[in-house]
């Protein structure tokens, strides 16, 4: 977690230009549709990506069912489909069937990982590094950071040339965040004993969200629900009750606006809520993490979100008496077909 803002710095400064050719190269192919393609965290980095895609260039997304064509044999046409593929390792075989299949279908193929000699990034017409550097703990987290920047980079040259997007602010900003870890075991403690919680955000939060839930489960093994705003008004708002600890992901944009109607909902039932946002979010919740947006825009917030969440993955499942760097019964690459 430490090492985000120096690899947040990393991307801008060395890796930026090779993205933004990459970028340049896929837009003069004018793909006509995205499809994503990736597991566990990556899965949440490639949904961020979905959000950029569709709002920042109209362009429709999909997530892939890697199964229809691993599993079932499916053979889509993908003609002029640009194919992304984001994987930390690059190593895991599903994806890198699903990836080399794609491309005989003729799609436009794009590997996102950590690793350039990667099997997934030798069978994709194109690759992006996005230059963590080794991560040795199980749970990812720099390499969360640095896919969801690479990423924004990417589509940003897709845009084509424009300028100061904000992103020069992160690197800074992230060792702010990091340096109030203190506030952060603060909110542990009220998790120690939690037997389940509930986590919710919507637009660019949403797979703020979902990351906060895999990490709450893969370190401290509590179960944690993420739920779109949305989905949550629509049924699983009603096993949230006064002792039910909630965790709001509230965007300073438009996710945040749409999430309004859900947090007034929250607070009539009495939940326990908790936000990490805007201070003044904050200051209508239970207890909350105050992010510094006023200068970034809503689409780069989802980098700094999680790393408060990060740390309270980290210190909840150290007040558990567990390792969060060494879950049980977790593998880095997981082979899945």
């Amino acid at each position: 977690m430490a090492e985000q803002p120096e690899v947040l710095r990393r991307i801008l400064d060395t890796g930026a230009p090779e993205i933004q050719e990459t970028a340049r190269l896929v837009a003069e192919k004018k793909p006509r549709f995205v499809l994503l393609s990736a597991r566990g965290t990556s899965d949440h980095a490639a949904l961020y990506a979905k959000y950029l895609l569709e709002v920042r260039l109209g362009l429709p997304c999909g997530l892939t069912s890697m199964s229809t064509i691993t599993a079932y044999g499916a053979k889509p046409d993908l003609r002029d489909v640009l194919v992304v593929t984001v994987s930390q390792s690059g190593g895991s075989p599903d994806l890198v069937a699903s990836a080399q299949a794609a491309r005989e279908a003729g799609a436009i193929t794009l590997a996102v990982t950590n690793n350039p000699d990667s099997p997934l990034a030798a069978v994709c017409e194109h690759h992006i590094d996005i230059l963590a550097g080794p991560e040795r703990a199980l749970p990812a987290t720099k390499t969360y950071t640095a896919a969801l920047l690479a990423l924004h980079l990417f589509v940003e040259g897709l845009a084509g040339p424009g300028g100061d997007t904000g992103a020069a602010l992160l690197p800074d900003l992230a060792a702010q965040l990091l340096d109030r870890q203190g506030e952060v075991k603060v909110l542990a403690a009220r998790y120690r004993f939690a037997e389940r919680m509930v986590i919710t955000s919507r637009g660019y939060g949403y797979p703020t969200a979902k990351e906060a839930a895999l990490k709450l489960m893969e370190t401290s093994y509590i179960p944690a629900l993420a739920y779109s705003g949305a989905d949550l008004l629509h049924g699983p708002l009603a096993m949230v009750d006064n002792i039910s600890p909630v965790i709001a992901v509230v965007p300073d944009g438009r996710g945040g606006e749409a999430l309004q109607p859900v947090l007034d909902r929250l607070r009539g039932r009495g939940a326990d809520l908790v936000v990490i946002g805007p201070k003044a979010q904050v200051e209508q919740a239970s207890a909350g993490f105050v992010l510094p947006t006023d200068d970034v825009p809503e689409e780069l917030q989802p980098i700094l979100e999680i790393i408060p969440l990060q740390l309270l993955a980290y210190e909840v499942t150290i007040a558990r008496g567990q390792d969060p760097d060494a879950p049980r019964a977790l593998a880095k690459v997981t082979e899945t077909r």
